[in-house]
């Protein structure tokens, strides 16, 4: 069976060359101290952010990681849904929900699953 060029982009990325993950996850770094706002109020700030630009699951699996860290609560991030709901509207909002519904899935997935082997050629 030959492998097509997706299978070779998965073997790099389980090889660990991601450049691309590699530099977003590089600008987040330090991108907290260089805000001046405290740990909650950051990744609360940035879940605002991507419930007003519609971002993806993968984006909300970033921030949900980052608020369990800071402490952020569940009643604090509905909170922040709910003050933008008139802003962005319902329909952003209901998105959003979905989008991080489906984040959540898959972070329990991939904790559920174990890292492949890489292929010896």
């Amino acid at each position: 069976m030959t492998q097509t060029a997706g299978d070779h982009a998965l073997d790099r990325i389980a090889e660990g060359d991601a450049p691309l993950l590699e530099t977003v996850f590089a600008m987040q770094l330090d991108a907290l101290e260089r805000s001046g706002l405290d740990a909650e109020t950051y990744v609360l700030v940035r879940l605002a952010a991507l419930v007003a630009m519609d971002g993806p699951p993968v984006s909300y699996a970033f921030t949900i990681g980052a608020a369990a860290d800071a402490g952020v609560t569940l009643p604090q991030a509905q909170s922040v849904l709910v003050a933008l709901a008139p802003l962005v509207g319902t329909a952003r909002v209901t998105a959003a929900a979905g989008n991080i519904v489906r984040a959540m899935a898959g972070i329990t997935a991939l904790g559920d699953s174990t890292v492949p082997q890489p292929r010896s050629s």
